[in-house]
């Protein structure tokens, strides 16, 4: 079995497993990137109470443009502006910015985040956190070292059903969960890769680089880091024939596979399917498949949940819609309305960004830890590694070195 090096713990840093910060009452926010997803956020929250957008980053004076023109038409004050490659690093040696939001490209989500919890800055920053093993250490250690939150924003985590099948589970309703099965297939093939490096750079790659959408939520319903940890993986890709570009495509230029599937076992034996292909004439689908001994869910095609005692054919339709009512996470039904109103992906992006302030606010424990960013984040590297090695077995990291059993379940904050 292949396995990375795990670094030593310095005498100087403990593990952050429900690490609670000091409250903010008014949370001062930096936006660092300002592109598709960076102006998403920064609209929610121009939504969320008790905050101020202090700063915005952009290397594109038309995305900041974007920025001081919104806060203008929501008469809020001014933000200061920067636009140069490094000022990165100015905003986060601001005095006044308590959380540090990054929507950039991926090659500097860790060195920004790192940056910033080094400042004494909290950190959102955008999935992955980060490319490599090393880098996912990284922010562990800075995370430990200053006692500052590193929440990777998975919005996938805040998905209605998403959420109503964890709430599910946690009642017992599926019974005791033994597989699960994610993806990230989206059809990728129009896009202007030569202007995204991020993009560009990981369709070099073998393996899943951009796995978090599909593992995130189903960590969560298997209380990864909280009584069980990702403990082994095998991985392997189909034909190698997309590429990053209409020229290398027309040359058969071998690159990322189309389709990448990996296993993943955990330490208590549960099992994930997790697979991404960004370059076949598929539909969308980022799948979640939840297994258990009373019943079943399902949102590859449309949303299903099979149960036990109907011999395990899917809900009619007729019926579904009252059962994910019933089981409707409380997230869901205190924000749900105003989620799909102003946030983007049916709310949950909206949902999210809102239990980050309240957490914040509050002194609360996050519902993401670093630990689960570097985690969902490290399958970039180890999927790639077990493809190049001939799909041996790679061991997942422990990021949180033994302190995921001090935990017996994943519970949120209130």
């Amino acid at each position: 079995m292949f396995e990375f090096p795990e670094p030593a713990r310095s005498v100087h840093q403990h593990d952050v497993i429900k690490l609670a910060c000091e409250p903010i009452e008014t949370v001062r926010i930096a936006f660092i990137g300002l592109g598709k997803r960076g102006k998403e956020s920064f609209n929610h929250y121009l939504h969320i109470p008790n905050v101020q957008v202090v700063a915005v980053c952009d290397v594109n004076q038309s995305n900041l443009a974007f920025a001081v023109n919104l806060l203008s038409e929501h008469g809020l004050p001014a933000a200061c502006t920067y636009s140069q490659p490094d000022d990165w690093k100015a905003v986060c040696e601001r005095t006044d910015v308590d959380l540090v939001y990054v929507c950039t490209h991926w090659l500097l989500h860790t060195p920004i985040a790192v940056y910033a919890m080094q400042q004494g800055k909290h950190v959102a920053l955008e999935v992955p956190a980060a490319l490599t093993v090393a880098d996912c250490w990284a922010l562990v250690d800075a995370a430990e070292l200053t006692r500052r939150h590193c929440l990777m924003l998975e919005n996938c985590c805040y998905g209605r059903f998403e959420l109503a099948v964890l709430n599910m589970v946690q009642q017992n309703v599926l019974g005791e969960v033994v597989h699960c099965e994610g993806a990230y297939i989206h059809d990728l093939r129009g896009l202007d890769f030569e202007t995204k490096p991020d993009y560009l750079a990981t369709w070099k790659m073998h393996g899943n680089p951009y796995p978090t959408h599909g593992l995130g939520p189903l960590c969560q319903i298997l209380n990864i880091h909280r009584g069980d940890r990702l403990e082994m993986l095998v991985s392997m890709s189909s034909g190698q024939f997309c590429a990053p570009s209409a020229a290398t495509f027309e040359k058969g230029e071998a690159v990322l596979g189309n389709m990448n599937t990996s296993i993943i076992r955990t330490n208590q034996g549960k099992t994930i399917v997790l697979q991404h292909d960004i370059s076949s004439p598929r539909p969308y689908s980022r799948s979640y498949l939840v297994s258990g001994t009373k019943g079943f869910a399902d949102r590859r095609a449309a949303p299903g949940i099979a149960l036990e005692e109907a011999s395990c054919t899917y809900l009619p339709d007729s019926e579904m819609e009252k059962f994910l009512q019933k089981y409707d996470h409380p997230f869901y039904g205190e924000l749900g309305e105003q989620a799909v109103r102003v946030g983007a992906h049916g709310g949950m992006d909206f949902i999210m960004d809102y239990r980050l302030i309240h957490c914040l606010r509050n002194g609360l424990p996050l519902d993401m830890d670093v630990y689960d960013a570097a985690e969902w984040s490290c399958m970039v590297e180890l999927t790639r590694q077990s493809v190049l090695l001939g799909s041996v077995p790679v061991k997942i990291p422990d990021f949180t070195r033994g302190a995921w059993r001090k935990l017996d379940g994943l519970a949120f904050a209130r």
